[in-house]
């Protein structure tokens, strides 16, 4: 009788797989509420190593962290019509307090525009005070009704960045450098997903921005996940918070400004785009464990991991040591794998006699012998051997799996069929982006020929990206 697999295989039934590799791989659980979760260890050191990555490239491009409340009076959200029509749907409103019921509702933070403009005005008095650039680390809240862990939790993590400039063109091109420097960098060369760099159209942009622009993923199943977004907010919040300043020439000017984030999303992405019917697949540069040197048995093979760990942790590379030879190899082989630890190292008795241990590489598969003291010098390079393949794999499945096509039914059938289509945006247009909404297929984005990011919605030759979506 054949062994049943310890995943749902993807062809079977790839929402199922996914839920069961986030069991199994110990990432998170359902919380008591309603679409919360709880993310358990291995899990939050995924979120971890992003958060730590992107805080980096995120001060690179001069922005400062601060803390914003999760309580915001529910009045500076009606300040923004656009804005509070576009998440009033998905609010938390605390009502009461203490006992009593409170003189005005408060909302809990859906996303923290309005509050942090109340600031900004008190903050911002002259042309010395710009640009103003500020990222907060926090939580939020926007009540989800078809929720699905790290995709869609009415709460998750993330940060969210918010900017105030002094012209136009200086916060368009903050928007923009955090686009490309900051999220398409960190999104390539450390998640290893090969994403399209675009512009959302008028139907698909942030409530109360200008511009939107969106960094879209291809997951394994065809599906497109929207990874992250910046926007240009133009005035419309500067108009709402009067948040002004005096320019060189002594007129009080209003404030041009950004706000951009990236979430716990990122962590099903990661899923979604690398996970095999094995389990994950964990890219390098990103992984808080990039090595597992595993006993298989024996006193003297623990004490050779226990030592070999401290040799590798001391060459720069992120490793653990699993010496628990009380539970069966087998299993505990398994459960690394699931996790999508890039590298295992298992030495046992009568590898300790050759001077090797065995070498299994969890993402292009398979194992080696390698004398031990090999190894230091040999991971690194391993290591980004690994990490060049998943994005390599990204991209090659995003290229087979997009169709050039010229009309609406042509772009509804490829994305129905579990692919992409590129259409030109003027044969589409917005009629026709309404119609594929009937069918649950979106426009994800609109990109220049070239596949760059075009400057306006009407540039000639500019495409349209449709899919269906998370």
């Amino acid at each position: 009788m054949a062994k049943a697999p310890v995943l749902t295989p993807q062809a079977e039934d790839f929402p199922r797989w996914y839920q069961d590799l986030i069991n199994k791989a110990e990432l998170a659980d359902n919380g008591p509420v309603r679409g919360t979760m709880v993310i358990r260890p291995y899990g939050y050191g995924l979120w971890e190593r992003m958060q730590q990555e992107m805080d980096a490239r995120i001060k690179d491009a001069g922005a400062q962290n601060a803390y914003f409340p999760l309580f915001i009076p529910q009045s500076y959200l009606t300040k923004e019509a656009e804005h509070v029509e576009g998440f009033a749907p998905e609010l938390a409103v605390v009502t009461h307090g203490g006992g009593k019921e409170l003189d005005e509702p408060v909302v809990v933070r859906p996303t923290s525009e309005t509050i942090i403009n109340d600031y900004f005005s008190k903050w911002v008095q002259s042309y010395r005070d710009l640009p103003l650039l500020i990222n907060q680390w926090a939580n939020v809240v926007r009540w989800e009704m078809r929720p699905r862990v790290f995709l869609r939790t009415s709460e998750f993590l993330w940060q969210e960045g918010h900017t105030a400039h002094a012209t136009y063109e200086d916060a368009r091109d903050y928007a923009a450098r955090i686009h490309t420097d900051v999220y398409g960098d960190f999104m390539t060369n450390v998640l290893g997903i090969d994403v399209v760099l675009g512009r959302k159209t008028a139907k698909e942009r942030f409530a109360g921005a200008i511009n939107t622009l969106t960094l879209e993923g291809m997951m394994g199943d065809g599906k497109a996940l929207q990874l992250g977004t910046s926007h240009e907010l133009g005035t419309n919040f500067a108009k709402a918070f009067n948040t002004q300043y005096l320019s060189k020439e002594g007129k009080q000017e209003l404030v041009w400004q950004t706000s951009w984030g990236v979430s716990t999303r990122m962590v099903g992405g990661l899923i979604m785009s690398h996970g095999d019917d094995n389990g994950l697949r964990v890219p390098p540069r990103l992984a808080h464990v990039q090595v597992v040197v595993m006993a298989i048995k024996g006193d003297e093979a623990v004490a050779k991991v226990r030592e070999l760990g401290a040799q590798l942790k001391a060459a720069g590379i992120r490793v653990q040591v699993d010496d628990r030879v009380d539970t069966p190899f087998g299993r505990r082989a398994v459960d690394w794998e699931l996790k999508g630890v890039p590298v295992r190292i298992e030495i046992g008795p009568r590898d300790l006699e050759a001077g090797t241990a065995m070498l299994a590489r969890r993402i292009p598969g398979g194992k080696t012998p390698v004398q031990i003291d090999a190894l230091a010098d040999l991971l690194p390079k391993v290591l980004e051997e690994d990490q060049a393949q998943l994005l390599r794999e990204s991209r090659e499945r995003r290229e087979a799996r997009t169709s050039d096509v010229s009309t609406i039914g042509e772009a509804a059938e490829a994305a129905i069929a579990g692919g992409w289509a590129r259409i030109p945006w003027a044969d589409l247009g917005p009629e026709g982006e309404a119609k594929l909404a009937e069918q649950a297929v979106s426009v994800r984005c609109l990109i220049a020929a070239d596949g760059s990011v075009p400057e306006t919605d009407d540039a000639p030759g500019t495409l349209a990206i449709v899919a269906r979506s998370y």
